[in-house]
């Protein structure tokens, strides 16, 4: 079992593990427990009523968290001709071609999220071992490959997460930070849980939302009651 410090068997009393709380509460609860000396994170774990084994009950897309996540993600675009003032110009931190692609080549990697226009893909597909291992390859599904990179760049600089289930069935997400108030959390886990409602595979028999628990970084869990969701 698991050794906690002082400070979180403190903040523990202040959830009650075994009871499932409404939203709002759940997020004011969490926030009290968030006790560490940097701004925590927010997450929320989701369980969901699918087979993440079956091809056809993979959760997968994106959703702009209306208050965005607390943190500033630097946003490199491959992209060429016009396309390049056009990502520059809607706040890319680093734009270009066979330039970035030989400097990611090289060991870097100072950037959180990858757009790509289509037509620099064949060469990007290159960096597949490199970004994929990290997450960071751009897919069409999460609308990183797309030639409208001011609108992705715009999005991801907003708050634009994606979400993607894993091998347990659960969809893990950062709705902000502790700093945050609580309705703002509380409209960024709804904003999350609705785009899951959105993105239920038509294969998905039974409760689909099965479970939801929030936590800061280093703090406890406190239960969602899923069912305001249904």
């Amino acid at each position: 079992m698991a050794k906690h410090g002082k400070k979180y068997l403190e903040a523990a009393k202040l959830i009650d593990s075994e009871a499932t709380y409404e939203p709002l509460e759940a997020v004011e609860l969490v926030k009290k427990a968030a006790t560490a000396k940097f701004d925590e994170t927010v997450e929320a774990a989701v369980r969901l009523g699918v087979d993440s084994r079956k091809q056809d009950q993979a959760v997968r897309g994106v959703v702009v968290l209306p208050h965005g996540t607390g943190k500033t993600q630097r946003v490199l675009v491959f992209a060429k001709g016009d396309k390049v003032k056009e990502a520059e110009a809607a706040g890319a931190d680093f734009v270009g071609d066979q330039d970035m692609i030989n400097k990611i080549q090289q060991g870097w990697f100072e950037f959180d999220v990858c757009v790509a226009t289509p037509d620099m893909m064949s060469e990007v597909g290159k960096l597949g071992r490199l970004l994929g291992g990290k997450g960071l390859m751009p897919n069409p599904k999460a609308g990183t490959v797309t030639f409208d990179v001011a609108k992705a760049v715009q999005e991801i600089k907003a708050g634009k997460i994606e979400y993607r289930l894993d091998k347990a069935g659960q969809i893990h997400a950062p709705i902000g930070k502790a700093s945050f108030s609580a309705e703002q959390l509380n409209e960024n886990l709804k904003a999350l849980v609705e785009a899951l409602n959105r993105a239920k595979p038509a294969a998905a028999k039974g409760v689909y939302l099965k479970n939801i628990a929030i936590s800061s970084t280093m703090g406890p869990s406190a239960r969602v009651n899923a069912s305001v969701y249904r």
